[in-house]
């Protein structure tokens, strides 16, 4: 079968400020997204992080780094502020190669980010 990219995509949110608890954070999510869609790190493209401007004490990369991800290609950036925004929030897109179909990727969001995905949160609660 043939590979395509696809993205997939996840949020968590981080209870401080601090530069351990946002790189625990983000190995806690990577971890989460690679083990529900059975990722291969040699099969990323690339990953995209953004956080909320109230997160400034480690770059999430980091995090990724520690994870072994050195040969992965990463990218960080601020999100706007935004009133009705989600804060202390650390987004991820994933960029994968892979012959799943897009309806299959299973996307992440943990902790109150979950409220960034309704949908998603309606989908995990029907199905328990």
């Amino acid at each position: 079968m043939v590979k395509v990219l696809r993205g997939v995509r996840g949020a968590i949110t981080v209870e401080s400020n601090n530069s351990t608890m946002i790189c625990e954070s983000v190995v806690e999510l990577l971890t989460s997204m690679v083990t529900a869609n059975n990722i291969e790190t040699e099969d990323i493209g690339a990953v995209i992080f953004s956080s909320t401007s109230d997160l400034n004490s480690a770059f999430p990369a980091v995090g990724a780094r520690s994870l072994g991800w050195n040969e992965v290609p990463l990218f960080g950036t601020q999100e706007i502020e935004n009133p009705s925004g989600i804060s202390k929030c650390i987004r991820v897109l994933i960029l994968w190669n892979t012959d799943l179909p897009q309806r299959s990727i299973k996307h992440i969001y943990l902790r109150d980010a979950i409220s960034l995905r309704q949908d998603i949160k309606e989908k995990e609660d029907a199905n328990r």
